[in-house]
């Protein structure tokens, strides 16, 4: 007797402590999460408290339920260590049920309500729950062998827009099925519904067409790579790859259980070097074509004056269509020069056969592709399918159901809208992922250019005010994008997309009123502690220190705030050496007047530290004075306007989007500096950003003029530059006017642009101009 007694207390003894080895802790779960619900009431009461005997109820016979239960168990486990059974059967005690039956005219929302008993979720779909079940999620701490208490809460919650859209080119390089299927969770953690795969490229053809053997065996294989940006020089590695129709349908499938919709995109009549390569007659040349093996934009283009390229055009959409069930199919549509066609005779002989004519807006020949567009939509909508294209198809006449995507700003959008047609916003400046987060380019893998960290795109409002009501009706969403040209592997993806789909999440989802950026960032870190769990990529720029730099006139300095997104300490030093705790500790706003190499770090707790934030002041005598410009910068790279100019804040790089560059377009730049009292000065300096390819050039000519009282000036010094280079270049090209000492109050400058040259495609254009200072000394 005493010897049973003694193993019952053992035993009995054994399981308390394996439940108290099971449950190390309790953490409490957070609702402050993103995105942010519409609608979060706390209540009073008992907390519901998930351990290892909560159970996942889901509707009896419910195919997709079972799924979302299962996917709620595997979050749960992944987030805390403990994974809830799951059950049809019916329970109203320590379980977190999943029901239908929410009535709501959007099919996604959803409501959640927790109590002591139960976490209820109520979807007006599937889809709602599985929005409800991301919720819960990501409000669930992060453990090992935790218990979490959820606060008693009710969360009503519906998305802004039914299109919330996120894109990947996988042809320039390609990428496995196993990464494709990370891609697409990444995609459902963040509410993203439409999963955009660009499939097809001059540089690569991605999937298997039955009809078209030779796409994949000879299209979807390229000899070489150019090394960085077009440099001339190749690695000498074959890079390539293809997925097969299996493959696809598992994908479609993986991502349709996670309610994502894969939109593919077949880019047509451009882009289809790797398909010509492969079926050379597809051309207006007849070739030889090769796998395109640079970035660009390229002549050779499908042929639009011959049937054959119809027939091929319609036997892979067909085949396209089999394995993707999707209401949309994107056939690109962009970047396709008419080089081709205005010499080809077939292209020709088919503008003749259809009347069209060169008129005030466009030639002839891009009223063919217009042709070729609608024709190809009719085809797709006798299938019961919708054409989606890049804004290029407004060029011309758009076809009539087309649904326009609207990539180079939001004019193409707004155009498309007014006409009544369907739109979905993709503008570069807040919506191309390729494009930097960061300003300090120097030690952050290559990327396309450009300049979009994550507070921009926060501030993307996809809805343009210039619309009326029922137009606005026509956007029907946002989405981003990510070409790869400069992106080799799946890891570099990983970075350029997060967290910045954390903040477009909220874009798609949340109502304009309910976003705040400064709020955003509380909630941030709580998501990014759930990517390090999950082993992604993410780019941490946001713990850096984020400086503000403004001119102040009044007191002839610059104004210079530090912040941190944790309010971690932040230390700093002037003389451009490397800053310690030992360092000034930053307060306050403080001002510089004088030259100085300003070094900043975030030190935490923790002991982890901040990249270092470093920028050089370069103060002249013009700097911090009053300007004003007498000519209009381009709207799209105004930033903070005329004071840039005397700001002593100079562009590192000619990355002419980082906000540091002011941009003028064909327009005379002329300025006046206020130098406050009479000043002497000997030499003037500008600074321009080139580019070429992207039609922007050095100066032409520099004026400088003085005068006493800014309504009289003369003239001081000019000089007239020559640009010789018949290629593209590109560089940060610095001009010095020296002189006999002059002494003013006002300084007058004029730069003049560039007329672009015969061997450039925008000859007898006048170019872009960007400067990012004027230095008077």
């Amino acid at each position: 007797m005493k010897k049973i007694s003694f193993f019952i207390y053992l035993a009995l003894f054994t399981v308390l402590a394996a439940c108290s080895i099971g449950s190390k802790e309790t953490k409490e779960a957070n609702y402050q999460i993103v995105p942010l619900p519409a609608e979060i009431t706390v209540a009073e009461g008992t907390p519901f408290t998930l351990n290892s005997a909560t159970k996942i109820v889901f509707p009896e016979g419910n195919e997709k339920m079972q799924r979302n239960a299962e996917f709620l168990a595997e979050f749960l486990s992944i987030s805390t260590g403990k994974k809830p059974a799951i059950t049809s059967a019916s329970s109203d005690k320590n379980a977190i049920i999943l029901s239908l039956g929410l009535v709501n005219e959007i099919s996604e929302a959803y409501q959640l309500t927790v109590n002591e008993n139960a976490i209820q979720i109520t979807g007006a779909s599937e889809a709602g729950v599985f929005y409800g079940i991301q919720t819960l999620r990501k409000a669930t701490p992060i453990g090992d062998k935790i218990s979490v208490s959820y606060a008693p809460v009710t969360i009503n919650d519906a998305p802004r827009f039914g299109y919330r859209g996120m894109h990947l080119d996988i042809a320039r390089h390609f990428q496995s099925v196993e990464f494709i299927k990370k891609y697409i969770d990444i995609l459902a953690l963040h509410n993203i519904n439409r999963f955009h795969w660009h499939l097809t490229e001059d540089q690569g053809w991605r999937i298997e067409i039955k009809k078209y053997p030779k796409l994949t065996e000879i299209g979807s294989m390229r000899k070489e790579t150019v090394i960085g940006k077009n440099t001339g020089e190749y690695d000498g590695k074959p890079h390539g790859g293809f997925y097969t129709q299996e493959e696809i349908k598992e994908v479609v499938k993986y991502a349709e259980e996670r309610y994502i919709t894969t939109i593919p995109e077949i880019d047509m009549p451009g882009h289809m070097l790797a398909a010509l390569a492969a079926y050379p007659e597809l051309g207006c040349t007849g070739g030889p074509y090769e796998v395109e093996r640079m970035w660009g934009v390229f002549d050779d283009i499908l042929c639009a004056g011959q049937e054959e390229t119809y027939r091929f055009v319609e036997d892979v959409l067909t085949e396209v269509m089999e394995l993707f069930p999707s209401e949309y199919i994107h056939i690109g549509g962009d970047e396709a020069p008419k080089v081709r066609w205005e010499a080809c005779p077939r292209c020709q002989a088919k503008i003749k056969e259809l009347g069209l004519k060169d008129d005030a807006k466009h030639k002839k020949e891009f009223y063919l592709q217009s042709y070729f567009t609608e024709r190809v939509e009719k085809f797709l909508n006798e299938h019961g399918r919708k054409l989606i294209g890049w804004d290029e198809i407004l060029e011309g006449k758009l076809a009539p159901n087309a649904t326009v995507m609207s990539w180079r700003g939001m004019s193409g959008g707004i155009e498309a809208a007014q006409l009544g047609h369907d739109v979905i916003m993709t503008p570069t400046d807040y919506c191309y992922f390729d494009y930097y987060q960061t300003q300090n380019t120097d030690d952050v893998p290559l990327a396309i250019g450009g300049f979009v960290p994550l507070e921009k795109v926060y501030s993307f409002e996809p809805i343009p005010q210039v619309l009326a009501p029922e137009q606005r009706k026509h956007i029907l969403g946002a989405q981003a994008n990510l070409w790869t040209e400069y992106i080799v592997d799946s890891k570099h993806v990983e970075y350029m997309v997060l967290p910045r789909i954390a903040a477009l999440a909220e874009v798609q989802w949340m109502q304009p009123e309910k976003k705040n950026y400064e709020q955003f960032l509380t909630r941030l870190p709580r998501l990014l502690n759930l990517y390090d769990k999950l082993d992604y990529n993410y780019a941490t720029h946001i713990f850096d220190v984020q400086a503000k730099m403004t001119p102040n006139f009044e007191t002839n300095s610059l104004d210079i705030t530090l912040h941190s997104i944790d309010d971690a300490p932040i230390y700093y030093t002037l003389d451009g050496s490397e800053p310690t705790a030992s360092s000034t500790k930053y307060d306050d706003k403080f001002s510089v007047k004088e030259s100085a190499e300003i070094k900043a770090i975030a030190i935490r707790e923790e002991g982890n530290k901040s990249k270092i934030f470093s920028e050089k002041i370069n103060a002249s005598k013009s700097t911090y004075k009053p300007i004003t410009l007498l000519t209009k910068s381009d709207p799209n790279y105004t930033y903070s306007g005329e004071s840039m100019l005397v700001d002593g804040l100079f562009g590192s790089s000619t990355n002419y989007k980082t906000g540091k560059w002011l941009g003028f377009k064909g327009e005379d730049i002329v300025a006046v500096i206020d130098m406050l009292e009479p000043t002497e000065i000997t030499s003037a300096e500008i600074r321009c950003c080139v580019v070429t390819g992207d039609w922007i050039f050095d100066a032409s000519e520099i004026i400088l003029e003085s005068s006493d009282n800014e309504s009289v000036f003369t003239p001081v010094n000019s000089q007239k530059l020559i640009d010789a280079n018949t290629n593209h270049w590109s560089d940060i090209a610095t001009h010095t006017l020296s002189f006999e000492p002059v002494t003013a109050r006002y300084y007058k400058i004029t730069i003049k642009p560039t007329v672009m040259p015969v061997w450039h495609s925008g000859k007898g254009n006048k170019a872009f101009m960007f400067i990012d200072e004027i230095v008077l000394n």
